[in-house]
């Protein structure tokens, strides 16, 4: 007579067989809960922020100007001289149109955008003293003088094309303007956002570009060569993780260009909107970065992972995400291009290369990390096991080596150098918006690929080569016709050696 099964066992094992459907299904519930409160925050601090704003615009159109004189907290004259900057209405009539005159370098906020640039004298350096005149929509009329920096800025306040114009009776003896004949520029600025405008000098009355900067010269290639490092190194930051991503789980992440969006947005968010100490906001934002890689892992592949999804379909996923994420920070942050530090960054000349204080601390902190990141894959216990799943995922798993575990970490350490790379990257260019990582995904897909796929020392080497390749290529090319020497490397890398220059070469099929 067989066995009788109590009814309760079966109810028992039905529902532990539901456990994770309902683990599931409170997932959704947590998610869709978290994405209505998002829009409850959004709606309850919208009407606050456009408050403000609309008693900022009208606090500034009713600010005191008069003809003939500008009233800026205690100045009162027919100019303002402020640090180094010098800004001064251009005749009575036209001062009440004007933008009331700064009393420092100016900074971008929602209800005004910023007109700036460098003049550089024949022997590239600073020259100090020179009239800039803006003048644009309902009379605007200012002008500006450069400072010991050579740097000159004028405030608007209204969106618009605006002329901009070099006072050549200003200019230091012996210093003519390059292309004289086009002295009056068009500029189109917008609120919250920097425009700028280059004016070069030379020794030669009537030189062009053709003659000047555009010429094949040693400093030039020498300049060229330094940003092509500086490059190099930022993109090897994400480039190494996205390899790694490869080697472990074999998926090209096509989102991997917004984990670098999100690292420059966040330190936006701490460094300028809290005011936060910029290396406080770098240690924080990278490990915020890195919480993400961790959550994407645990709440999104390892259970596709889990379900055997194919790898196509798993590179859908991320080309999904990333179409996602670019439109979340359009929606947060808008389209235009946000500065993580408001102030001008200075220049510092060493060995004939002129950059930014931003570009040394972002190049020695690259180097430091990369260097940090290959020992550490070398020499520890960890890292030779995340070695090992990326050379053989299914002999690790036979040694005893958790290939989970070892891919979590590599999601978690993937993110945080691509959010790193992304601060970095805002501070070097001065700014940073919605597509910055979209910008950068070919790059670092070449990158990945030169080097061999999968090889973290690969993407190294493959970052600084294309890196130095693309800022070379600006001696011949103009503008972000560069970035196509990327595509042109990747092309002829498929062709002849796929593999990569550290990668193997396998049979298919």
């Amino acid at each position: 007579m067989g066995s009788i099964t109590p009814p309760g066992s079966a109810l028992m094992r039905r529902l532990r067989r539901g456990a994770p459907g309902r683990s599931r299904l409170v997932l959704a519930a947590v998610l869709f809960l978290a994405f209505l409160a998002t829009f409850a925050v959004d709606w309850a601090v919208s009407p606050a922020a456009e408050a403000a704003t609309s008693t900022t615009s009208s606090t500034s159109s009713t600010s005191s100007v008069t003809a003939g004189s500008v009233t800026a907290g205690s100045v009162t004259a027919g100019s303002v001289t402020a640090g180094s900057v010098t800004a001064s209405s251009s005749s009575p009539a036209s001062a009440p149109a004007s933008a009331p005159a700064s009393t420092g370098p100016c900074t971008v906020s929602p209800t005004n955008g910023c007109i700036r640039g460098t003049i550089l004298d024949s022997e590239r350096k600073p020259a100090k003293g020179i009239d800039v005149d803006v003048s644009g929509p309902g009379g605007f009329a200012q002008t500006a003088s450069t400072d010991d920096t050579g740097r000159w800025s004028v405030s608007v306040t209204t969106a618009g094309q605006y002329t901009v114009s070099v006072d050549q009776g200003s200019l230091p003896k012996g210093q003519y303007l390059t292309n004289a004949a086009d002295a009056d520029r068009k500029v189109n600025a917008t609120l919250n956002a920097n425009v700028g405008q280059i004016f070069q000098l030379s020794d030669q009355q009537g030189a062009t570009t053709d003659t000047d900067s555009s010429s094949l010269t040693f400093a030039r290639a020498w300049q060229q060569l330094a940003s092509g490092i500086r490059l190099g190194l930022l993109i090897a930051l994400a480039s190494v993780g996205l390899s790694l991503i490869y080697g472990t789980t074999g998926l090209s992440s096509f989102s991997h260009g917004e984990q670098v969006t999100l690292g420059g947005l966040l330190a936006y968010v701490f460094a300028n909107q809290l005011g936060w100490n910029i290396w406080v906001t770098g240690i924080v934002v990278t490990l915020l970065c890195a919480a993400t890689g961790y959550l994407q892992d645990a709440a999104i592949w390892k259970p596709l992972r889990r379900k055997r999804i194919s790898l196509t379909q798993l590179m859908i996923v991320t080309i999904g995400l990333s179409i996602a994420a670019q439109y979340a920070f359009q929606y947060f942050f808008g389209a235009s291009t946000v500065r993580i530090q408001q102030g001008n960054p200075e220049t510092v000349t060493f060995a004939g290369l002129t950059l930014t204080v931003q570009s040394y601390v972002a190049m020695a902190i690259a180097l430091v990390v990369l260097v940090g990141t290959g020992l550490f894959l070398a020499k520890t216990r960890f890292g030779r096991a995340t070695r090992a799943v990326s050379d053989n995922p299914a002999l690790a798993a036979a040694s005893g080596i958790d290939v989970d575990r070892v891919i979590r970490f590599v999601w978690t350490l993937a993110a945080g150098l691509a959010g790193l790379s992304g601060v970095m990257l805002g501070l070097v260019l001065n700014g940073v918006n919605w597509q910055t990582g979209l910008q950068l995904l070919l790059l670092m897909f070449a990158s990945v690929t030169l080097g061999g796929l999968g090889t973290a020392y690969g993407a190294l080497v493959g970052s600084m080569i294309i890196g130095i390749v693309v800022e070379l290529t600006n001696l011949v090319l103009p503008g972000d016709f560069k970035y196509a020497t990327a595509l042109v490397i990747l092309i002829l890398i498929l062709l002849f050696r796929p593999q990569g220059i550290f990668g193997r070469a396998e049979r298919i099929g």
